[in-house]
């Protein structure tokens, strides 16, 4: 994954670059060194993790949703 797709899952997963760091526990000025020049590429985890978490939070508010609108007493 490269930089520019890594900011895309950031956004769509509704993190900045310091919120994902503190969410995975990592230092911020890694999360910043991933995929700037003459730095480490972006790790190859990231892309899933990021996925599950953007599905993870789709399914939440689908369910909610559902409850809201179907599930009523």
């Amino acid at each position: 994954m490269n930089l520019d797709e890594f900011k895309q899952l950031l956004k769509k997963a509704g993190f900045s670059k310091k919120t994902f760091s503190e969410d995975t526990q990592i230092s911020l000025s890694t999360v910043n060194g991933w995929g700037s020049a003459n730095k480490p590429a972006v790790p190859f985890w990231v892309e899933k993790y990021l996925t599950l978490y953007i599905e993870n939070k789709d399914c939440k508010e689908l369910k909610e949703i559902i409850k809201e609108n179907v599930c009523k007493e």
